[in-house]
């Protein structure tokens, strides 16, 4: 499943006993398993102090998370234009991964790699801030405890309380997530309806699992719900703990992993990814409303889009028609031009098929909605390009919600931050030719205070600051 948004930004202690983590038993490598249509019209509502505002349009109020190396957004946002790698061995307080390892790639039951990028302080929470009994929180699924938290303080972000915004709205709550090893028993739907029960949100409440794309595919379903009536408000974002080696073994066994500490994202020698964790948020509220309400707004979802590769070569096979259509039919239905886009957070896993797959892919998306246009039809290099897996690997569940993170606080700072490892990029990607319209950004951090181009035009003029962004995601098939 592959989910593209296409946004808007409006500025303003002792190591652990074995097992911590999680319920059950470790199992040694002895003891392993073998085993859309077009938009409708869109209904605009004018402003007597400013432009016309799109119905459909949803402004983001709210913003919190948890990334490797940063407690909170603001954390993760210096890491971010610093240029910091977040990336770290197997902390002991999970397990021991001297006992699982060996370099021989694809040995059942065993992993080639001991590097990941992990959230500190997993296992810390406040049973009764949230009137939850000590016992009942113990048993909790810690991405349920920790989604928790990370929705109070969206909220919190926006301005509001729970009570304050749910006695006259239906607020939805969508999470993304994949992964669950901490009982034998996955029950992803508990995520969403434990934050839905304990802060009294009584719009849908769901979990979304489809691989990586879930947290973008949650936000997703968030903004259908508030156009379609469904959810007045709704708090969507993803999550992603790593807690039992099982986890590792499954990607190792798929050869999936990199054996070293780096996220190659459009760089050469790029090997597979580096798995990470995170947990992230936004508050989502219709345009027009958040306008009246004065709220505060880290940008506006212009409109998204979603679909699937279908058959393609392998069942990992990502599929580069199906990519660019999904893109293309985004931007359509934002009704935004592919040449005013100076800014695209791409899934840039640093696979060394899947970076030029969807490369290719975004950029036949370009070509396709600007085709007609006479005036910048084959312009080059206009858009900067980054992932934000160069900095804290690949988030699964959570890298959606990690993308857009970055890109709503490139926004909020007027600034683009880096992407890492890419000082010689992919040889089967050609920034100057094959790619077209893409440049990647960033591969070193000589101008740490560069202003994106269409942003600080906007600044000199008259009026609400507006940047065109994409998000583009896949799904595992990297």
């Amino acid at each position: 499943m592959r989910e593209a948004t296409t946004l808007e930004g409006s500025l303003g202690a002792a190591a652990p006993a074995e097992g911590r983590f999680f319920a059950g038993d470790q199992r040694r490598p002895a003891e392993a398993d073998p085993t859309m249509r077009a938009a409708p019209p869109t209904t605009l509502l004018a402003r007597a102090d400013g432009p016309r505002i799109q119905f459909q349009d949803v402004a983001i109020i709210g913003l919190a998370g948890r990334y490797p190396g940063a407690a909170d957004v603001h954390a993760f946002w210096l890491n971010l234009k610093d240029g910091r790698h977040c990336i770290s061995e197997i902390p002991r307080d999970r397990w021991d991964w001297r006992a699982y390892f060996d370099e021989e790639k694809g040995k059942p039951g065993f992993i080639y790699t001991k590097w990941g990028a992990f959230l500190e302080d997993i296992d810390t929470f406040d049973p009764l801030f949230f009137h939850i009994a000590p016992k009942a929180a113990a048993i909790m699924d810690p991405q349920a405890r920790l989604f928790l938290e990370i929705a109070y303080a969206t909220i919190e972000d926006a301005g509001y309380t729970p009570p304050s915004l749910s006695v006259h709205n239906k607020v939805g709550v969508f999470v993304g997530v994949m992964n669950s090893t901490y009982t034998r028993y996955t029950n992803f739907y508990s995520i969403a309806n434990q934050v839905s029960y304990h802060l009294n949100l009584q719009g849908p409440s769901m979990a979304v699992d489809s691989a990586c794309s879930a947290s973008l595919t949650a936000i997703h379903l968030a903004v259908e719900s508030i156009v379609t009536g469904t959810s007045d408000l709704a708090l969507a974002g993803g999550v992603n703990l790593i807690v039992h080696p099982i986890h590792y073994q499954g990607l190792a066994a798929a050869t999936m992993l990199s054996p070293g500490d780096r996220c190659r994202a459009f760089g050469a020698s790029a090997d597979g990814f580096v798995v990470g964790e995170g947990v992230g948020a936004v508050l989502l509220k219709p345009l027009h409303r958040a306008v009246a309400d004065h709220d505060q707004i880290y940008g506006i979802i212009k409109g998204s889009m979603i679909n699937a590769g279908g058959k393609t070569n392998g069942y990992t096979v990502p599929n580069p028609l199906a990519q660019a259509r999904l893109v293309a039919d985004a931007l359509r239905r934002a009704n935004v031009p592919a040449r005013s886009i100076s800014y695209l957070e791409a899934h840039g896993t640093g696979t060394a098929l899947g970076d030029p797959i969807e490369l290719a892919g975004l950029s036949r998306a370009f070509r396709e909605v600007d085709q007609g246009d006479p005036a910048h039809g084959h312009d080059r290099q206009f858009c900067a390009i980054g992932s934000v897996k160069s900095n804290i690997g690949h988030g699964e569940s959570a890298a959606g919600i990690a993308g857009l993170t970055k890109v709503l606080l490139q926004l909020k700072h007027h600034q683009l931050a880096p992407s890492l490892h890419a000082e010689s990029t992919n040889p089967e990607i050609d920034f100057a030719r094959f790619a077209q319209s893409f440049g990647i950004f960033g591969q070193r951090v000589e101008r740490p205070e560069q202003i994106v181009p269409a942003l600080e035009k906007a600044l000199a003029e008259p009026g609400p600051a507006l940047l065109d962004v994409v998000i583009s995601q896949k799904s595992r098939k990297d």
